[in-house]
């Protein structure tokens, strides 16, 4: 392919995915498939001669779209939002054809660069102390990250790192790998599974605080960090969430904090979906106790309409990271990355190479404004809420925790069999997606408002779907 079929090829392009988009109501928003689908379908072995982009093309719609969820469709009501839009699209081809890793200052100063303003300006729309910005005199900064889950293991492996050599000065007779033995972690029963994956990966035992209302408060937290201490544990991380992913509710950070740092413990705020609403001053409160933080991170690839993936993360002492990352050969040194001016954002992160993934926020940002992106925050929360007063109308249903942002957690009022049989039918019959969590010993069904594309008559549509299959479940014989 050269550049003139590039050319022609790529005004394709650009019109098979507004098409994708624009008709993605008319696709079946959750596949009929079997696992092992694809592989009849295409060759066991790679051409030997190259094909014509057409077949290709041809082979898109034959092979891959049977075998795509539809995240951008308006009755993808699962999981959490899957952020996208025109603009982050278009930064994501410019950034693939720029094709830089940015590793380095040196590799592409642009990339570094522009993803540190952009991090700043990020951090003045969520009104962020000036601690975690990376303005003079500041010791914090941000940095993107691929997911939060990386996220979450980055400030992990810091602060194990940290704590390891503050109780080096503590205990000297003690061993690297008897003071590891002994290190705590924490984070609450609600909290994403990858945070205990990232105690599993970072080698520390973790705890799960129990929860009131589904969030920590700090009678919890602080009971089980004098058990630890008094069995001769090191507590030293704990893992507050702002909007859980079961029933999106907020441990209380502003009580935590002052804990957290009273004992001397890392405390990181996940708030992976729940972060963007905090650009909207009525959700900003519920960022309140942040100034206690070491780190915090969401993911503006769930809510903020910019395509995965991209998620933020700040904090409030940036040598805390470089200090347990920091490996600098030869190879990778340059003449200004002393001078105080610069970044190296490899020594952020776990992978050495990354994508100039901050194009996204900067296109973003000025083609949609702040006013535009609250907008979308604040549409989105209206649609939950008008969902959960359709589930209130109907006596049967149950409304299972409180609609503060874009879930809304609902059950019949029966047994976790009949709530199960329920969302069998919802996915068996493929109109709408939903996943379940479970509250309180409940099998609870989860409608989270995804698309960007929603609208009030999806929200009607997707509630006359899920009666018409209750009125079909209470009229089988078990029943």
């Amino acid at each position: 392919m050269d550049a003139a079929e590039f050319r022609h090829r790529g005004r394709e392009m650009i019109d098979y995915m507004a098409n994708y988009l624009e008709n993605i109501e008319q696709r079946v928003v959750y596949p009929d498939l079997e696992p092992g689908y694809l592989r009849p379908l295409i060759p066991s072995e790679a051409p030997m001669e190259p094909e014509t982009y057409d077949d290709i093309m041809k082979d898109v719609e034959r092979v891959i779209m049977p075998g795509v969820v539809h995240w951008n469709s308006p009755y993808f009501n699962a999981y959490f939002p899957t952020g996208s839009s025109y603009p982050s699209m278009l930064a994501d081809m410019l950034c693939g054809a720029i094709g830089c890793v940015g590793f380095t200052w040196a590799a592409s100063p642009a990339c570094t660069e522009l993803e540190t303003v952009m991090l700043d300006w990020l951090g003045k729309m969520l009104h962020l102390p000036e601690c975690f910005l990376a303005g003079a005199g500041s010791h914090g900064g941000g940095v993107i990250q691929g997911t939060a889950s990386e996220a979450t293991l980055v400030t992990l492996l810091a602060a194990r790192s940290k704590a390891i050599q503050q109780a080096k000065i503590s205990y000297p007779e003690k061993s690297e790998g008897e003071i590891l033995s002994k290190l705590m972690s924490y984070t609450s029963e609600q909290a994403h599974s990858s945070v205990e994956r990232a105690a599993l990966l970072g080698g520390v035992k973790i705890r799960k605080v129990p929860t009131d209302n589904y969030a920590v408060r700090k009678d919890m937290l602080k009971k089980m960090l004098v058990e630890d201490k008094a069995a001769g544990l090191i507590p030293f991380y704990f893992c507050a969430t702002l909007g859980t992913t079961s029933s999106c509710a907020f441990d209380q950070i502003a009580e935590l904090g002052p804990i957290c740092n009273e004992e001397n413990i890392w405390m990181h705020i996940d708030a992976a979906y729940a972060g963007s609403a905090f650009i909207c001053p009525e959700f900003r409160p519920l960022l309140n106790g942040v100034e206690f933080a070491d780190s915090f991170n969401f993911n503006p690839h769930k809510w903020l309409l910019v395509n995965f993936d991209c998620s933020t993360l700040w904090v409030k002492k940036r040598t805390d990271l470089t200090g347990a990352f920091n490996v600098d050969p030869l190879y990778l040194k340059h003449e200004n990355q002393d001078s105080g001016l610069i970044t190296d954002y490899r020594h952020w992160q776990i992978p050495l190479g990354r994508r100039f993934r901050s194009l996204k926020l900067w296109f973003v940002f000025r083609m949609y404004g702040v006013q535009g992106l609250q907008a979308h925050i604040r549409k989105q929360v209206m649609l939950a809420k008008e969902f959960e007063s359709l589930v209130r109308a109907d006596k049967r249903f149950e409304i299972c925790a409180e609609v503060i942002m874009g879930l809304v957690c609902f059950r019949l009022k029966d047994s976790n069999e009949l709530n199960q049989k329920l969302l069998k039918k919802i996915t068996e019959s493929r109109v709408i997606h939903l996943v379940p969590c479970q509250l309180s010993e409940k099998f609870v069904l989860r409608f989270a408002i995804c698309s960007r594309a929603t609208e009030s008559h999806h929200i009607q549509s997707a509630w006359r779907h899920i009666t018409q299959l209750t009125f079909e479940l209470f009229q089988e014989p078990s029943q």
